[in-house]
């Protein structure tokens, strides 16, 4: 999702609002606790603070009622790639202990942050730990929540960050972390199934924000570039690649389209009526966590949603 997204962003809730947790090392505690920004715990928790509430759901998932974790996005309106942080923004960051980014370009204003000197905070950039890079002659998908093996990795840095900043519960975080990665197996099992019953087919999409999970399960993006890049730069795509990407649904070339939700504009509903037309199943996907859903939910849907499109 880019700056010049259709749709309007909503500014970001001021302040930072506490949010009541029963049990704070619960998936569906976590999944609403990091939505607004701050998890109520003691002041002895680990102070954290995250660029969007993905990456703040797996810190609570693993630090548990040990950590206190901002989200700075939450909101689905708002896009990493043009926000600008404000003053409250800069006092969580100034005393965080742990910070964690996407990085890859996709949300530079922690970067520009943490470039300010205010914080002294271990930082965690989750493009880096993905190990991932750009293939020849193309971009880097930065998207990298998007892939499991990702998302175990991460689940380790984290649990090794905060421990530095609380060796006390240094047993905890690790065997957090090893609950979520056991929790991961099934989603590698279901992108396993999929490419078992499917593998070699095409799909489609508007941006490239699911391929992780599409290339896992052997599944081909027929999207012709030039579309899914100007959308997720926010540009108009040209009427020859428009058309281009219609004919994938009109000859029915593709087996279902994977459709990002916050991005939705004229050009994108244009190929979501055409797969409608054509009678072929769409997908719906998102960048940040739905309200109510935590991580592993969120994933769990969205690999459920695919495999029954496929299976149609």
């Amino acid at each position: 999702m880019r700056a010049s997204s259709p749709r309007p962003l909503a500014p970001l809730m001021t302040g930072v609002s506490l949010v009541f947790l029963a049990d704070c090392g619960s998936p569906s505690d976590s999944g609403r606790g990091v939505d607004a920004a701050r998890s109520a715990t003691g002041s002895s928790a680990v102070p954290v603070v995250a660029s969007t509430n993905v990456y703040g759901d797996m810190v609570q998932q693993v630090g548990g009622g040990k950590a206190e974790v901002t989200s700075i996005i939450s909101d689905p309106d708002q896009d990493p790639h043009s926000y600008e942080a404000d003053t409250l923004n800069r006092l969580a960051l100034s005393k965080a202990k742990v910070v964690i980014e996407n990085g890859g370009g996709y949300d530079d204003f922690m970067d520009r942050m943490l470039g300010s000197g205010d914080s002294s905070a271990e930082v965690i950039n989750a493009v880096e730990v993905s190990g991932k890079t750009a293939p020849a002659g193309g971009e880097l998908n930065e998207h990298v929540w998007y892939d499991f093996p990702t998302a175990a990795r991460l689940a380790d840095r984290i649990a090794a960050a905060l421990a530095r900043a609380d060796p006390d519960a240094a047993a905890t975080f690790t065997e957090n972390a090893k609950d979520f990665k056991e929790k991961l197996k099934p989603l590698e099992q279901k992108e396993t199934r999929i490419r078992t019953a499917h593998g070699g087919e095409a799909v489609a999409v508007t941006e490239p924000v699911p391929l992780y999970m599409i290339e896992a399960g052997g599944l081909e993006n027929a999207t012709p570039a030039a579309f899914s890049e100007a959308i997720e730069e926010g540009d108009d795509v040209s009427p020859r690649t428009l058309q281009e990407t219609l004919a994938l649904f009109t000859d029915r070339e593709v087996r279902a389209l994977v459709f990002n939700e916050q991005t939705s504009g004229p050009q994108t509903e244009k190929v979501r009526q055409a797969a409608k037309a054509a009678g072929i199943p769409v997908v719906p996907v998102t960048e940040t966590l739905p309200e109510g859903k935590d991580y592993l939910g969120w994933m769990t849907a969205n690999a459920d949603a695919l495999a029954s499109a496929l299976d149609k």
